[in-house]
């Protein structure tokens, strides 16, 4: 049974965005919220044709009404712009409470649209955590099917819907709102980023690649930010004392999409892709515990010129995370955080995520814990205290 960890705490009179990437369960999340609420889809075409070209509609359509809707769903507000502009008047004039749910705020920035001005809250609901599956929950079937709800959920029908997945964003999220303008290019980058997760970021290797330009790369990982497809990791650079290589890392938002990607399949522990894909899942718990605890802390991972690393930094040294796919510890394993640990003494708690059965403490004092118990820790707060 899944129960979304996303606590949604707007007061009746609050509107609010939701965004999140496509499938995540936004629009369920929203409908066993605010079961009597009034739905507009912007996904279904005679919607989006009807606002689309009068956008006031909207207005006059509530005017006419003899009981108000408590709270509208606007489903996908970025591909109508311009409503923002009639749900600010509501919002303002008529106190009328909204949740506007979308997968991209690229096109509405770039148009310049009415982001409210501060008057509507912010949430974003990610693919599914651990935690949220119960106790039934399995890491290598998630690992193999991505975290979307509907993929999880179905792992023989993953693959499936993985394919349908990626070619519905490239046509409705890329080629309908006009990001790129050469579509099969994108594509070509698409599969090159894929090999790419969680790897340190060398525009001009990929740009060559891809047979396009360094600053034409730069935007196409933009891109897949700014539609929650992806997120860009820092290098920590707050007073280092060795040279540290400022490169990003990017880490897709959904495993299963990384998967089809690379043309991974089978994924099982033992394996050099098995360890890559626990990497990333480590992120995207943190990046999601990160959301629905509105804690906002800054991400990103440390690195010395010689290689010496460790994967994640939360926070201001709050917690150091290093992912290993294995059940046997060792000290090489340990090497990036205890060097770490010199070079920054403030670092409050040091983890390593691995296979292994039970958790344990390192003299100098680095936690080594089951994916399980820093799935626990993690969403208890504990890793925090």
């Amino acid at each position: 049974m899944l129960n979304r960890l996303l606590k949604i705490d707007a007061q009746a009179h609050e509107s609010f965005f939701l965004w999140g990437p496509r499938q995540a369960g936004k629009s369920t999340l929203l409908s066993s919220l605010y079961p009597d609420a009034m739905v507009i889809d912007l996904l279904e075409a005679d919607t989006f044709l009807h606002y689309g070209t009068s956008p006031h509609a909207l207005r006059q359509e509530l005017q006419a009404r003899q009981t108000r809707p408590a709270r509208i769903i606007i489903d996908e507000i970025q591909k109508v712009p311009a409503l923002l502009d009639e749900v600010h008047h509501l919002i303002e004039k008529e106190r009328q409470a909204f949740a506007l749910c979308g997968s991209s705020a690229r096109k509405l920035r770039r148009g310049h649209a009415n982001m409210l001005g501060g008057r509507a809250l912010r949430f974003e609901l990610t693919g599914l955590s651990g935690a949220e599956c119960g106790s039934a929950w399995d890491l290598t079937r998630m690992l193999n099917t991505g975290y979307l709800p509907r993929h999880y959920l179905n792992p023989d029908r993953a693959p499936s819907y993985l394919r349908s997945y990626i070619s519905d964003y490239l046509t409705q999220e890329i080629a309908a709102e006009g990001l790129v303008r050469n579509l099969p290019t994108f594509a070509n980058f698409l599969q090159i980023a894929g090999l790419s997760d969680g790897e340190q970021l060398n525009y001009s290797t990929i740009a060559r690649d891809v047979g396009v330009s360094s600053p034409t790369v730069k935007d196409y990982f933009s891109i897949l930010s700014d539609t929650l497809i992806g997120y860009e990791l820092p290098a920590f650079t707050r007073r280092p004392k060795r040279r540290i290589r400022q490169a990003p890392k990017f880490y897709f938002d959904d495993v299963g999409v990384v998967n089809h990607l690379a043309k991974r399949t089978n994924l099982e522990p033992r394996q050099a892709n098995f360890g890559k894909a626990f990497e990333n899942w480590v992120f995207h718990e943190l990046h999601a515990y990160n959301r629905y605890r509105d804690k906002w802390y800054d991400l990103a991972y440390w690195r010395l010129a010689n290689g010496t690393e460790v994967d994640f930094i939360v926070g201001d040294m709050l917690l150091a995370v290093e992912a290993k796919a294995t059940a046997l510890i060792h000290g090489d394993h340990l090497r990036g955080l205890r060097q770490l640990k010199i070079d920054h003494s403030e670092v409050k708690t040091a983890c390593i995520v691995c296979l292994t059965a039970t958790p344990s403490i390192t003299d100098d004092g680095i936690l080594i814990l089951p994916y399980r118990e820093f799935l626990s820790r993690l969403w208890s707060d504990q890793l925090f205290a």
